[in-house]
């Protein structure tokens, strides 16, 4: 395209850059100067090929990078119109994350593989014994507890019906009657129903 047809509006996308001149852009900084020296075993029409493939790609990069930004965009504009919040975004991708990992061959090889280890673990001799013996240990613990505890109540009671205990019982309910009997002597002498009559009936 001859430079004198390109378009010059300032408020086009272009900006007076064409297909070809971004062609000829991309080549010479793929290949960094036309007259560079040829790689060992290239022809130059291989190179001008590989020249040329690679303008394409390179173009076919930029356009899809435009794309991508389009869309994004797009997506931002739908996702603010949805009330979607990046933090809720971020809990669906965690989400989805876990989820992908739950259902990958990695996860899934781990979990059966723990699962066998489980099963070899519970299934041997050592930890049947083991937990044989823990179950004895605390059968045996519950029983000693409970003799020990019969042992006590059984030792308060004889305590309680020994000559001893009854006298020391006898001795309290005495001292404790002759306590509140003297407490209600004392509230009859100090009376105030019978001192008023005597006061009443003194000669002036």
């Amino acid at each position: 395209m001859d430079s004198a047809n390109q378009d010059i509006n300032l408020n086009s996308p272009n900006k007076g850059m064409s297909t070809d001149h971004m062609t000829d852009v991309s080549v010479e900084g793929a290949t960094g100067t036309a007259s560079g020296p040829m790689p060992p075993g290239l022809t130059e029409e291989e190179a001008e090929e590989l020249r040329s493939e690679l303008a394409k790609v390179e173009e076919e990069i930029h356009t899809l990078r435009q794309v991508l930004s389009a869309k994004e965009r797009h997506a931002s504009e739908l996702k603010r119109k949805l009330g979607l919040s990046p933090l809720n975004e971020l809990k669906q991708n965690i989400t989805k994350s876990w989820q992908d990992v739950q259902t990958s061959q990695a996860y899934v090889r781990t979990a059966e593989k723990l699962g066998e280890w489980n099963e070899k673990v519970t299934g041997c001799d050592l930890y049947k014994k083991t937990q044989e013996t823990l179950s004895q240990a605390g059968q045996k613990t519950s029983a000693a507890l409970s003799t020990m505890g019969t042992a006590i109540s059984r030792k308060l009671g004889d305590m309680r019906n020994s000559p001893t205990f009854k006298s020391f019982e006898d001795k309290v309910g005495t001292i404790k009657s002759k306590v509140v009997g003297g407490r209600a002597n004392d509230g009859e002498v100090s009376s105030p129903t019978e001192t008023n009559p005597t006061k009443e009936g003194a000669p002036f």
